[in-house]
């Protein structure tokens, strides 16, 4: 529900700012309890609440994963085994489909990816001001944090720190295997001497900057084109949420239609959440492929 002492505008803006550490102007660190101060803590800011959830989300599915591998059985298997089991075969035939190479990190690399971004991204179907409050109370009643300043946002993949994050790893590793598989020549020939050629070597040579430009410029949009398409569509769900929740709070009336609303927008978010890790699944499996392949 949204709080009686903000407008509109200021719920929205309250609960698309997150909880920021860093260094005050006067030399001391903490915690930002405005968006002014957030501001003013610069790029070496950490945003507290996208880290700890994605680090909380990471290490629950290695629980998971690791329980179900420890108790795997050849016998009749349990659900969890199933349901384990049915995702790894699932980004088997993923990496399988796209992936011509040979390289035992793709598939794990792969279903890291989907387990972890489906979970930041499932993350959205919580209701908007449960955990938010729940901070409130921690932050105001152990911290002596003013209520209306305790920050917390609860998907990390809204946060494009948190989406370039994983984009710049998945690039990274582009760069590495391309150097490695193709050598340093080969990767440079890539960005030089395509898709523009000729069999004159002054014409060639001529056509080196034009092709450099256009290779260079489609290399750097891998990693942007990963972290905002991501981004962008996990923002705009929350943002959705934001607005469904503040109907909700407007009165019995609005409140049953907002309440209808949110259960629609929740069960068609689930194809979102689903959708927007498997593209990110598949980008990079077929970025990878792309790193691999001699030309």
């Amino acid at each position: 529900m949204a709080s009686e002492t903000l407008t509109s505008t200021q719920y929205i803006k309250h609960h698309l700012q997150n909880l920021t550490y860093g260094q005050h102007p006067d030399g001391s660190w903490g915690l930002a309890e405005t968006a002014e101060q957030a501001k003013e803590m610069g790029f070496w800011a950490f945003h507290v609440d996208s880290l700890g959830w994605s680090i909380l989300l990471g290490a629950l599915f290695l629980w998971v994963f690791r329980i179900a591998a420890k108790n795997a059985t050849a016998d009749v298997p349990g659900g969890l085994q199933n349901f384990v089991e049915w995702i790894v075969e699932f980004i088997d035939s993923s990496v399988r489909g796209s992936f011509t190479a040979k390289n035992d990190l793709v598939a794990p690399l792969s279903l890291t990816i989907f387990i972890w971004v489906f979970l930041m991204n499932f993350m959205d179907l919580i209701a908007v001001d449960l955990l938010p409050q729940l901070a409130t109370l921690i932050g105001s009643g152990i911290f002596g944090m003013d209520p209306h300043h305790v920050y917390f946002k609860v998907v990390p993949s809204t946060d494009p720190n948190i989406t370039f994050g994983m984009a710049f790893a998945v690039f990274f590793l582009v760069l590495y295997y391309s150097i490695k598989i193709k050598g340093f020549g080969g990767f440079a020939g890539e960005l030089t001497l395509q898709p523009f050629q000729s069999s004159n070597k002054l014409v060639q040579a001529l056509f080196i900057p034009v092709n450099f430009l256009l290779e260079f410029v489609s290399l750097i949009a891998k990693p942007i084109s990963l972290a905002l398409r991501l981004f962008g569509n996990m923002y705009a769900g929350e943002m959705i949420f934001i607005l469904i929740a503040i109907m909700y709070s407007a009165g019995w009336t609005m409140g049953i239609f907002g309440g209808f609303l949110q259960l629609g927008w929740a069960i068609f978010h689930i194809l979102i959440i689903t959708l927007q890790a498997f593209i990110f699944m598949t980008l990079t499996i077929v970025y990878m492929d792309m790193a691999h392949q001699e030309h």
